[in-house]
Formats: structure tokens, sequence, C-alpha cells
């Protein structure tokens, strides 16, 4: 099996996802959950977080990774607030050649960043992930990341 590629497939991973959603007690818990499947099924996944928009900024929510320092992110700071801005999946190949790049480790090497939309299709946070590798996040991993965060999406 591929390093890159999830330990469990795709369906399975999404029942999951679909189950710590509807069954948490609260919707950090259920975001702490989603989190933690995705940091744990992704191997190249170095640092995986959810921020949610609030007063104006992206706020951290549960994180998988080492603390960063970036807790509030301004919407016109970092790749996370571009993606936000315009309201797509960005996929950095090499964060040191993008000067959007807000680092949080000297080890990041890539990184994808994935909007999370309401039921109304406004923009409400997004899912960060970094990675350690150059160029590691594949067309299938926005796909996937995607549909995750649609999910998360349907809790707003």
């Amino acid at each position: 099996m591929d390093e890159y590629m999830p330990t469990i497939g795709e369906s399975r991973l999404l029942g999951l996802i679909d189950d710590f959603l509807k069954t948490s007690r609260n919707m950090r818990n259920a975001l702490d959950g989603v989190v933690a499947l995705l940091a744990a099924n992704f191997k190249h996944f170095t640092w995986t977080g959810i921020y949610l928009y609030e007063s104006g900024v992206l706020k951290l929510g549960p994180y998988r990774g080492e603390p960063s320092p970036h807790t509030t992110i301004e919407l016109d700071k970092g790749i996370c607030g571009a993606a936000f801005r315009e309201k797509q999946t960005i996929i950095v190949d090499d964060v040191n050649a993008d000067p959007r790049f807000l680092a949080c480790s000297l080890s990041t090497r890539s990184e994808i960043v994935v909007p999370i939309f309401d039921k109304k299709g406004n923009p409400v946070g997004e899912i960060d992930i970094d990675s350690d590798i150059p160029a590691a996040f594949s067309q299938s991993d926005k796909a996937i990341l995607e549909k995750v965060a649609a999910r998360i999406g349907e809790m707003f």
C-alpha cells in the first residue's frame, strides 16, 4: 500500500465522520473527532486542524500536531485567509515559494486548505492540513477533504 494512501477506505472514513458529527455531545467534540480521524488516517498529514470564522477572523479549533502560533488568522493573511476569501480549496505544493504562507513549523513543505460552507453557501471555517513532504496533496485528498468539509458544513 502506498504510504500516502489512507489507512481505511473513503466510504468507511466518511461513515465514521458522519457518526462523530451525529452523535457527539457538542460541536467541539464532533470537530475534534473529525480532526483525530483525519490525522490518524493519512500518514502524510503532519498537522491537521479546523479554523472557524468568528468575529471577523479565523479562530483555531481542534487540531492534531505541534501547537500553532496562529490561533487567530485575519482574513487578509495567509493561505487560510485566501481560501476563505476566494471560497475555494487551495493546494500549495511548496509553501516556501508562496508568499502567503504563515509558517507554523519550519518542517512544513506543503499545505491544503479546504473551506467549510454553511447550508446557505457561506464560508464558516476551513480544514487546514500541513505536510512535511513537498507536493504531498493530491486531487484525491482534495476530493475527500471537500466531502468532509461538506459534512461539517451541515452542522451550521
